[in-house]
């Protein structure tokens, strides 16, 4: 290989580490599983659709976390924006990336 493929190869490299560093950066820490991503083109929610493919019931994800299961409920409905340290704690329950619903959006 020649040194300018090399030099080029190297920059190629510089910017993929960036961009990931930048997606880091920015909360988004890795790709969602194929089949949460699948069900959020059918429509369903980020929350629901990541519990449900950890096959937690409300009621079993609500306990690991110490909310309720009306709050976990208005959360994943979009009726309630959860608190972030709520948020981080429903994520480490999941055993997820916290970037990946640390800005739940709600549905008003």
């Amino acid at each position: 290989m020649n040194a300018a493929r090399m030099a080029e190869e190297d920059e190629e490299d510089v910017a993929i580490y960036d961009a990931r560093i930048a997606d880091l950066a920015a909360g988004r820490e890795g790709m969602l599983p194929d089949p949460v991503s699948a069900a959020l083109l059918r429509g369903e929610r980020l929350l629901r659709a990541l519990r449900k493919w950890r096959g937690l019931t409300q009621d079993e994800l609500a306990a690991k976390c110490g909310i309720t299961q009306g709050y976990l409920s208005d959360i994943e409905a979009g009726r309630r924006v959860g608190a972030a340290e709520t948020l981080a704690t429903v994520a480490n329950a999941l055993d997820i990336p916290g970037g990946w619903i640390a800005s739940q959006p709600s549905s008003e």
